[in-house]
């Protein structure tokens, strides 16, 4: 027999949960519609060299799910674990012809062969935000304003949240200075694991990477470190560091366009992703119920070189996830909010012999952009009427034979109980 159960990691979205997603991914549209960026999809399946890549160890690696060809044997091809290497061979294969910069957004499924646990699924689905062909602080600025805006849209609790932020240049040019003739990548791919490891096991893998025992404990204050002013006190080496000053420019512009209350500096934010190489950033959850980041992204200039581009794409973009915001939504009590009447009007069929006239009514009233739930059992007023308000219908519809005759129909609002009659 098979389970009526979905594959592991994999969830069924029931009419009721579909609501809630698309409550969720309509307003990531109309989000992105605001700020005037276009929306695109690419394929579900890419080859993995384009993962393998740049996306890291776990993403480009053991998290893909690789598909088998017609002779059963592993091809190139995977599942997409992730959006930013196929909209970067996008882009690069017309980047001669489309006008700069580039402002795509796509809403999309993906998968990764991963442990399911609480807001991390095999399949879940992502906002992706990226825009191409500006290098300077404008679009740094825009996408962080975008990433903002889109959690304000969910009018969330003062408080509920905070905008983290670091620098991969910052933490390069911090890192060269403390220790040199370092693995970058190496060492970037262990930072990002800083908060998932024990205090021993990441001093020993730091010593293993030729860190000193003095630097490793520069790391660590710099790691912990909450804002711009601890920097600027602890590590004065850096003032006069070209990236780390376009850094605190960053904060300075955000917090004047009136930003301020959600920024924060966090050492420890490195984002495992490779191809990073600016800006980094994670939206991140303040419930103590749920202290976890809920989306993340950052500056990516070097990626499309991997397609062959002798030109330097300047690229920056991120990607919410609907699983962890939903998880946000629920916990500060915002779901609670959704509107529970349907604005589809309930039609019943009070007889069988009013079927077509009934069919010809409803089919009318819906070229004219009303939404009807036709019943195709008949039913009679009072069953009607109980199964309208059960459902949350907001409207019925009355059509018998009396209305029949005189060529009319009564529209009832379920929440007023006014009725209004309309020739048909």
């Amino acid at each position: 027999m098979i389970s009526t159960n979905p594959p592991k990691g994999t969830y069924d979205w029931f009419p009721e949960e579909f609501q809630v997603r698309k409550y969720i991914f309509d307003t990531w549209r109309k989000v992105c519609l605001s700020y005037g960026f276009e929306e695109y999809l690419g394929p579900l399946v890419e080859d993995i060299a384009i993962w393998e890549a740049k996306s890291g160890e776990d993403v480009g690696g053991s998290e893909l799910t690789r598909l088998t060809d017609k002779s059963g044997e592993i091809s190139n091809l995977a599942l997409r674990p992730e959006m930013t290497p196929t909209v970067t061979r996008m882009v690069s294969k017309v980047w001669k012809e489309i006008e700069k910069p580039v402002k795509w957004f796509s809403i999309a499924n993906f998968y990764r062969n991963e442990r399911p646990q609480k807001g991390r699924n095999r399949e879940f689905w992502q906002l992706n935000c990226d825009i191409f062909g500006q290098n300077g602080i404008e679009s740094d600025i825009e996408i962080l304003s975008l990433g903002l805006e889109l959690m304000l849209a969910f009018n969330p609790p003062k408080d509920s949240f905070k905008l983290h932020l670091n620098h991969r240049k910052v933490l390069d040019s911090f890192f060269s200075k403390i220790s040199e003739n370092i693995d970058k990548v190496a060492l970037f791919r262990l930072l990002d694991k800083y908060k998932k490891l024990s205090k021993e096991t990441f001093e020993a893998s730091l010593k293993d990477l030729g860190v000193s025992q003095e630097n490793i404990s520069l790391t660590l204050k710099f790691l912990n470190s909450k804002s711009i002013e601890e920097l600027d006190e602890n590590f004065s080496f850096l003032s006069k560091n070209p990236d780390y000053k376009y850094f605190k420019k960053i904060f300075e512009n955000l917090e004047k366009l009136g930003y301020g209350e959600y920024l924060q500096f966090s050492g420890a934010l490195i984002r495992g992703f490779d191809y990073y190489d600016g800006v980094i950033f994670e939206v991140f959850d303040n419930n103590p119920e749920n202290p976890r980041a809920l989306f993340g992204g950052g500056r990516y200039n070097g990626l499309a070189g991997i397609f062959g581009v002798k030109e330097d794409i300047p690229a920056v973009g991120m990607a919410p996830g609907d699983e962890t915001l939903k998880i946000f939504l629920e916990n500060w009590g915002i779901l609670k909010n959704l509107p529970k009447t349907k604005n589809t009007i309930y039609f019943p069929l009070l007889s069988e012999e009013l079927f077509l006239e009934s069919q010809k009514l409803a089919t009318k009233l819906r070229k004219s952009g009303k939404n009807i739930l036709f019943s195709l059992n008949t039913k009679k007023i009072v069953k009607a009427l109980k199964f309208a308000e059960k459902n949350n219908f907001e409207n019925i519809l009355i059509f018998g034979e009396n209305e029949a005759k005189d060529k009319k129909y009564i529209l009832k609002n379920l929440k007023s109980g006014e009725e209004r009659i309309f020739e048909i």
